[in-house]
């Protein structure tokens, strides 16, 4: 049967209806989907070595016997170490595993059993392992010539010698290929090498060039991660384009309450917030709407910046709401502003889950008065009867917390107000420039005068009693501290202290000092009654999970301890070290690890006792984990790239986009006729919506 692109997979020869329900189930539905199936690696099987000439950092393909599997504790810990014991003709290697890949995975290992020994040879306090090697059963299906093979995500039941095996056969068959949607002239000027050639040959490698396969930077990589970013910054482009064409509000260049801020505050304003206010009053005045992402680090001062946007708001005769994610957040901005705004004449409204009806009643009747110039609030703001008389500035506050329906439901409560959105949480450039590709960015990199460095230390389990010492002398001189940990409640899955645990363990140890459990299983209520309490010093220790981690500002807090760190992100743990360095006294983060974590893990979490520095951090984290982590796989945001990988190809990102942007800009509304094909893919991918800013 000749096969077409849509054609179901079971029609594939060698799949069938039972093998195609089994890929069905792993979304590999028609020959489209599993072409675009692509190898996670290649092997390179004229390189398969045996162990004795195995040497440091070499990685290798071998055959091997298994000759046994031992396991023992880690520490103190349940954990357990896997060893399994491979040899071949030459001599025998371990390979070590510190965590279970997947329930039953060493039992599959009995002694005498033949398997492919695939990995990374690491020097391991002088003896040469694999950690975490890819180890499988030498497969039936398996090829075993000399050649460059692919290597594809096994799952169960599909194997990847099974998935390479149905590839070809697809490749026998088929009788159509993609066609070209790129644009010739863009094929020529990026050098790129057609679709129909690249998807050949990402499953078929020369061998010649394993090296470059390998890396994922063979002209067929090239091509198919250039086309996944070029699509994704056309689209970006052309809303942005939109925006920029739409009519915004023109706020008046009089700043006479501002200028009373400035004078009347008890420090000095950084360049970087300066520079940063300066290009939200460009937009401001321009006529155009504003949709500006202010990316600043813990403590760096944004809070105080948006401020001043609401004030520049007030003085042209605007309305401002600002959205929080949490009802702590709100309020704690609800607070600085009267203290600030106030003064000035603006009037202030909060506006929470919690807020009685006769509140919201009279926050009703005031916003379409008038009344109310700054509302803040949470999710509450995006109800149908929160109007407004004459909305002219939105705030979001953590960006990455709300989704784009939420921003299109306040845009809708004004005719085009501006938007302004507020980050702490460092995002790299290669990011920025794909989750927030259709904003303008503006960094405040600077920290306020007085704010003091927080000092940092990572020390391993055995050391925690001093730690604790420590902090206990702390509390007896007048301070506060917060033990932050990964898990609420014990898991069966994963040995990890706990929050609820360890806290009833630490007021038994420490009768007299008071404690405070936070987290995110309790009701808003309870966490606003025990975070109320840690602000007014009813609380010594605030026991807690990550959801202090974003604006929770107490100053008197000088100490954080954070609990098995190294299951944290980087930029989490700089996070919860913004806690702490917000007052006068000198403060510190304590960043504990487990028993037995990797040299690799040390060293991650070690990294953050050399920067304070945020955007350093999210680099090296995005560098080590990869954007869905990064961001958290929900708030993302990211396409489901199947190849692309924003660290690794950044390059190729850059001159996706600047092609993206030219072309659109030769062409804003893709009407030539070398351009239709993007215009169709456009609308066939994001909906009539896409087109909104190119008509």
């Amino acid at each position: 049967m000749a096969l077409r692109l849509e054609t179901e997979i079971q029609y594939v020869k060698g799949v069938g209806p039972k093998l195609g329900a089994l890929f069905s189930r792993h979304g590999i539905k028609t020959v489209r989907d599993l072409l675009q199936n692509y190898p996670r690696a290649y092997e390179d099987r004229r390189a398969a070595r045996n162990i004795a000439s195995l040497k440091e950092n070499d990685v290798v393909s071998l055959k091997a016997k298994v000759m046994g599997v031992s396991s023992y504790a880690m520490g103190k810990s349940t954990r357990k170490i896997y060893d399994i014991m491979v040899r071949d003709n030459s001599g025998q290697i371990r390979c070590k595993y510190f965590r279970t890949p997947y329930k039953g995975y060493f039992e599959r290992f009995q002694q005498g059993k033949e398997v492919r020994v695939v990995g990374k040879v690491t020097n391991y306090r002088g003896r040469l392992e694999f950690h975490h090697p890819d180890l499988r059963d030498i497969d039936p299906d398996e090829d075993l010539k000399d050649a460059l093979i692919p290597i594809y995500v096994e799952t169960e039941g599909l194997s990847s010698a099974k998935i390479e095996k149905m590839i070809q056969s697809s490749f026998e068959q088929i009788k159509e290929w993609p066609a070209e949607k790129l644009p010739l002239e863009l094929v020529r000027k990026q050098k790129l090498i057609g679709v129909d050639e690249a998807l050949y040959r990402i499953h078929k490698p020369e061998p010649e060039n394993a090296a470059a396969y390998n890396e994922f930077k063979s002209d067929s990589h090239r091509r198919i991660i250039f086309e996944e970013f070029f699509w994704l910054e056309l689209y970006l482009a052309s809303k942005k384009s939109g925006l920029k064409n739409e009519k915004g509000l023109v706020f008046s260049s009089l700043e006479k309450s501002l200028e009373k801020l400035v004078k009347v505050l008890p420090f000095k304003l950084t360049n970087a917030q300066m520079g940063s206010y300066y290009d939200i009053k460009k937009d401001l005045e321009s006529g155009k709407p504003m949709n500006r992402l202010v990316q600043g680090d813990v403590g760096s001062g944004k809070t105080l910046v948006s401020f001043m946007s609401a004030l520049k708001a007030f003085d042209s005769g605007f309305q401002t709401c600002l959205m929080a994610p949490t009802e702590i957040l709100a309020e704690q901005h609800f607070k600085n502003a009267q203290k600030i705004l106030e003064p000035l004449g603006v009037k202030i409204g909060l506006l929470t889950g919690k807020s009685k009806t006769k509140e919201r009643k009279e926050i009703q009747e005031k916003l379409q008065a008038g009344e109310i110039h700054f509302l803040i609030g949470t999710h509450a703001l995006i109800e149908d009867w929160v109007q407004f008389q004459n909305l002219g500035l939105v705030i979001i506050d953590e960006q990455h917390r709300f989704g784009v329906e939420q921003r299109g439901l306040l845009k809708n409560k004004g005719t085009s107000p501006h938007f302004l959105i507020m980050t702490a949480t460092p995002i790299p450039r290669t990011l920025a420039m794909t989750v927030y590709g259709d904003l303008d960015v503006s960094i405040i990199n600077e920290m306020p005068e007085g704010r003091t460095p927080i000092q940092t230390r990572v020390i391993t389990e055995s050391k925690r009693a001093q730690a604790l010492d420590f902090m206990m002398d702390h509390i007896a001189r007048g301070r506060q501290a917060y033990v932050v940990y990964p898990l609420v409640e014990e898991s069966e899955k994963i040995d990890l202290k706990n929050a609820t645990e360890e806290y009833d363990k630490l007021q038994k140890q420490y009768p007299k000092v008071r404690f405070g459990l936070l987290h995110g299983k309790m009701k808003p209520a309870e966490k606003d009654e025990v975070m109320t309490q840690f602000r007014e010093h009813k609380i010594d220790v605030l026991v807690s999970t990550t959801v202090i981690e974003v604006g929770v500002d107490v100053p008197n807090s000088t100490i954080m301890m954070i609990e098995h760190s190294e299951r944290f992100g980087l930029s989490q743990l700089h996070q919860l070290r913004g806690r702490v360095g917000r007052g006068q006294h000198k403060s510190f983060c304590i960043m504990i690890m487990g028993y037995a974590v990797s040299q690799e893990t040390r060293e991650r979490v070690e990294f953050m006792e050399k920067t304070s520095d945020g955007f350093k951090v999210a680099e090296f984290d995005l560098e080590i984990r990869g954007p869905g982590e990064f961001m958290g796989s929900k708030q993302s945001g990211l396409p489901g790239f199947k190849m692309a990988n924003l660290v690794r190809d950044f390059e190729t990102l850059k001159a996706a986009r600047d092609a993206a942007f030219e072309i659109l800009h030769r062409d804003p509304k893709l009407n030539k006729k070398e351009n239709q094909s993007l215009k169709e893919e456009l609308l066939k991918a994001h909906g009539p919506t896409a087109l909104a800013g190119i008509g």
